[in-house]
């Protein structure tokens, strides 16, 4: 049997890769329509909300209320994986401290119709700002947006460059990633097949949407970046180089022992988020240049 020339072996990977990477969909997004744990209690009150994307996509979020008026509503953008079924818990603990969520679940998400790529799930975050903005302001209150993961990614780009950026009062960031590309080349550079490729196929995929290229423009809204320093899926490293691109008001909170996406598991960090909440919606802010 002849052996396929080296040319050929180098081609045939090429296209494999390019494949895995067009449209950096199947790296960065990973939705299923699973129900997990369906025995989870929230523990708190949960109403569903449709959401329109601007091109007719319905959305499915999850909208946890307040019993009494809200001192503020966090828009939560969440990770790559799986659906709201996964990580709304993770913010379920905020309405009973009188912060009433809004968690969004992307195209392609959970229920939510349509067929996720990137630049789909950035307009569907912008849909539901949107979609916060247009409700009553005593309803509301000041308007928090909150991301974690692949999500912080998102919510940096949203606050930076969406028109209606100057109705929002904070943006929270939890193991976000600074750089599409950057990531793709660290998770390239974990496996040997791909390891010999990580910085020319990195370049496949676009940093249109980069955290770290939007980041400046989110002054002077108040800016918090939360990584944990035993992060085994975003190194902490981007979370540096996020907070050494934004400018003030801005603060950096490095998680002793913290893992991906745990930050407010820690007793001490959430009393500080809290805290920081506080005073972001009691502090008026110079609406920020659209």
């Amino acid at each position: 049997m002849r052996a396929i020339p080296f040319r050929r072996r180098l081609t045939f990977i090429a296209l494999l890769l390019c494949s895995l990477f067009a449209g950096c969909t199947g790296i960065f997004l990973q939705p299923d329509r699973i129900t997990h744990y369906p025995e989870r209690s929230f523990g708190t009150p949960v109403e569903d909300r449709w959401i329109t994307s601007a091109d007719g996509t319905k959305l499915h979020a999850l909208f946890m209320p307040t019993s009494t008026t809200p001192k503020a509503t966090i828009l939560y953008l969440h990770g790559n994986a799986e659906n709201l079924t996964t990580h709304a818990h993770l913010v379920s603990w905020l309405p009973p401290q009188g912060y009433q969520v809004l968690a969004l679940d992307y195209r392609g998400y959970g229920t939510s119709e349509g067929i996720q790529t990137i630049d789909d799930v950035h307009q569907d975050a912008e849909a539901a700002l949107a979609w916060l903005v247009a409700q009553p302001r005593e309803k509301t209150g000041p308007i928090i947006v909150y991301g974690q993961s692949l999500g912080g990614s998102i919510a940096t780009y949203l606050v930076a460059r969406s028109l209606l950026r100057s109705k929002v009062s904070a943006l929270i960031i939890d193991s976000a990633f600074s750089s599409y590309r950057r990531i793709a080349r660290e998770k390239l550079s974990l496996f040997w097949l791909t390891w010999p490729f990580q910085w020319p196929f990195s370049f496949l995929v676009s940093d249109q949407y980069a955290a770290e290229d939007q980041i400046a423009r989110i002054s002077p809204i108040p800016l918090l970046i939360m990584h944990g320093d035993m992060d085994g899926i975003v190194d902490v490293s981007h979370a540096q180089r996020l907070y050494a691109a934004a400018r003030e008001p801005k603060q950096l909170w490095i998680v002793a022992g913290g893992q991906h996406i745990n930050a407010t598991f820690h007793p001490d960090i959430r009393l500080r988020f809290l805290d920081f909440l506080q005073k972001s919606v009691s502090q008026p802010v110079t609406p920020p240049t659209p």
